[in-house]
């Protein structure tokens, strides 16, 4: 039987156009990883997608990143076997302890539980956010510290990815945990991951367009929100998140390079929000805001 492939989309870029390229291949490919290659300042960035599948759709996506940045990076194709690059991914998703609370797993690790931390399992390569991206950690991170004093009734993860947040949320705080996003891959695949970690009646995916779903409005206010998206999307959404948060509640942002957060935070206290804390991790950066109350 002949060998399946999946299609690999390359491209390298500057740090100031990341996340619009990241966006763009994020849109269809099944998983993005990228690398900030600190000789040359250029992040490279990979996408791998099933063969053949949403052609038509990269090409438009790649093209409008294109126009809104000007740039034309090279762009180029290659063929990965689907058993290698599992095997690849399983290779470079090794167990991660993050911070004092956490240890993030891949499905394909057997290990016994370390006591004083919650494990996370996930299968490597599924969907986006598995810890090993510094947005990821930095979430946890946060979590960890404003869970000393929160104790929040409604939680909502918006675009949850694989879900790994909402899981760390339902464990660590022990609440429900509303996880959206608006690609139905990652609604499934949270979902199915909620299940393997044993909290799947406390997290509730679902496929959402952002604050413009009507199920997330009925939901609010929370008291709790993780948003580890983009830096240009959560400052579009800014007064929105704000009018859906409770007076005294807790905002995570992820996905800003360093060099976007004190933008992103500018919308966010334009709206109202209050800044609480930073987590650095290399050149990302983790706010943790707050709405007075």
């Amino acid at each position: 039987m002949a060998a399946e492939y999946l299609d690999c989309i390359s491209l390298r870029v500057p740090a100031a156009v990341l996340e619009i390229f990241e966006a763009a291949l994020g849109s269809v490919c099944r998983a993005v990883s990228f690398y900030h290659d600190e000789a040359n300042d250029v992040w490279d960035i990979q996408g791998v997608k099933e063969r053949g599948a949403h052609e038509d759709e990269l090409a438009g996506l790649l093209a409008m990143a294109e126009m809104v940045t000007g740039l034309s990076p090279d762009i180029t194709r290659s063929l990965v076997p689907v058993a290698g690059w599992l095997e690849k991914t399983k290779t470079a998703f090794p167990e991660q302890r993050i911070g004092r609370r956490f240890v993030v797993r891949g499905s394909h690790i057997d290990a016994i539980d370390i006591p004083g931390r919650i494990s996370l399992k996930l299968d490597a390569g599924m969907a986006f956010g598995t810890g090993e991206h510094h947005s990821t950690r930095g979430c946890l991170l946060a979590l960890e510290q404003v869970a000393k004093h929160l104790k929040p009734r409604r939680i909502l993860d918006l675009g949850t990815g694989s879900g790994i947040l909402a899981i760390a949320g339902a464990k660590l705080l022990r609440r429900a945990v509303l996880a959206t996003d608006i690609d139905p891959r990652a609604v499934r695949v949270t979902a199915a991951n909620a299940t393997q970690n044993g909290v799947g009646k406390f997290v509730r995916s679902l496929k959402a367009d952002g604050w413009n779903s009507p199920t997330i409005l009925r939901a609010a206010p929370f008291d709790l929100v993780f948003a580890n998206i983009l830096a240009r999307p959560l400052c579009a959404m800014a007064h929105q998140l704000a009018g859906c948060l409770s007076p005294g509640g807790t905002a995570i942002l992820a996905g800003l390079l360093t060099t976007q957060s004190n933008w992103v935070l500018s919308a966010h206290r334009r709206a109202g929000l209050v800044l609480q804390g930073r987590v650095a991790d290399g050149a990302w950066t983790t706010l943790i805001l707050r709405r007075p109350g």
